[in-house]
């Protein structure tokens, strides 16, 4: 990310400074917020062009709406938490684009903060709609992208606005974010140990492959690793295996093998008749899971033999949960990792955002890691190394 344009090497005095953030936060039912992380990142870059003059116009999607206004995924919330951590008034306007909109934007003073309402309430935002792009643009004299969690997205705030805006830079954030992905696929310090979880081989095919030919070991943990047994002719009982990757599967061990990549699956598993707090469990060997039970979690041998593993690397990006981490019961191997991790300060660990940043909060850990990643599904795709649109758009240093 070094060679990229960053906020800081721009002048942004006096300037309305057009910011991409991410403020789709998880939210009760009560529509409070459960975790604010991902505007506490933002908060460098919003400082920055405060503290150098600049007029600071945020904007950022909540959810799926479909291009319809949900009164539930309104950023008045962000806007009020924003405006606590800022110290300072954020006036949020009703929509994105418009005249009542621009009059707003026009009225604002160096050093004040305006976020715009959803830009998901337009369907034109995901359809990367030029006309909407250019409405967005035209409200500001520099463009930050600073949310690294939908830089694989092709939307119009996203891509569409850098057609019509001639200074844009990267956020202090989304610069952050690229240098330690970039430094596990390009340039780590090795050994370098991969640790993957989560429900589905099929979300994460692509980043095996990409892993293996750059990681040192790789574990595969969570639900996606009944697939892998599968493939290795051991009976999975009632869990879910993804039959139709279960050749991809077995072509992977055998690449492993092929190129002396060792993968590690696990050795034991909880396992349980039903998915449930209260439901009975108990360990088995990995190739002695009962027919009437399920997985849900990597047992204690397991976690004995991949911490000794992780103790010997120099640095570990781990992405997915390596059981049901929602239920306390079934979250022990995902708890043993993280605070192994946590208490290991000499390993550089890299966490890929998503399900794995929610629990290494959850645990109260987050500071003890290296970096943890705001963006799961693009953290993701940058190490299967896919093309990240929204990197793609912005301007190299000169």
């Amino acid at each position: 990310m070094s060679n990229k344009l960053v906020v800081t090497d721009v002048d942004v005095k006096g300037k309305r400074v057009l910011v991409r953030v991410d403020y789709n936060l998880p939210l009760d039912e009560k529509g409070e917020i459960i975790d604010d992380t991902r505007i506490r990142v933002s908060l460098p870059t919003i400082k920055y062009i405060i503290n150098s003059g600049g007029k600071v116009i945020l904007l950022s999607h909540m959810g799926r709406p479909d291009g319809t206004i949900q009164e539930s995924m309104r950023l008045t919330v962000a806007a009020n938490r924003l405006s606590e951590l800022l110290g300072q008034e954020v006036r949020k306007t009703s929509d994105c684009v418009g005249d009542e909109v621009k009059r707003v934007v026009e009225e604002i003073a160096p050093g004040n903060v305006i976020l715009l309402e959803n830009l998901r309430f337009h369907s034109e935002e995901e359809e990367n709609d030029l006309f909407f792009a250019k409405e967005l643009a035209s409200m500001g004299d520099v463009y930050v992208d600073d949310a690294f969690s939908t830089i694989h997205r092709d939307h119009a705030s996203i891509t569409g606005i850098t057609r019509y805006i001639k200074e844009k830079c990267a956020g202090i954030c989304l610069a952050k974010e690229i240098e330690y992905m970039s430094k596990v696929i390009e340039h780590p310090d090795r050994p370098l140990i991969a640790l993957l979880g989560g429900a589905k081989v099929s979300t994460k095919i692509e980043v095996i492959k990409a892993l293996l030919s750059k990681v040192d070991g790789l574990l595969i943990g969570g639900g996606m690793v009944f697939t892998f047994y599968s493939a290795l002719g051991f009976s999975c009982g009632k869990s879910k295996v993804e039959e139709d990757f279960v050749s991809i599967a077995k072509d992977i061990l055998l690449v492993s093998i092929a190129e002396e990549k060792p993968i590690y699956l696990p050795q034991d598993v909880v396992v349980t008749p039903f998915i449930s707090e209260g439901a009975s469990s108990i360990i088995v060997g990995k190739k002695d899971i009962p027919a009437d039970q399920r997985g849900v979690d990597i047992g204690p041998a397991t976690v004995k033999k991949w911490t000794d593993i992780m103790d010997n690397a120099a640095t570990v990006f781990w992405n997915g949960p390596v059981g049901v981490f929602e239920i306390e019961r079934f979250s022990q191997g995902t708890r043993q990792i993280a605070g192994f991790l946590a208490g290991s300060p000499s390993i550089s660990t890299i966490i890929g955002g998503g399900d794995t940043a929610a629990a290494i909060t959850k645990l109260g850990l987050a500071d003890k890691m290296t970096h943890i990643s705001t963006g799961g599904g693009a953290s993701l795709e940058y190490i299967a190394g896919e093309e990240m649109p929204g990197l793609t758009v912005l301007p190299d240093k000169k």
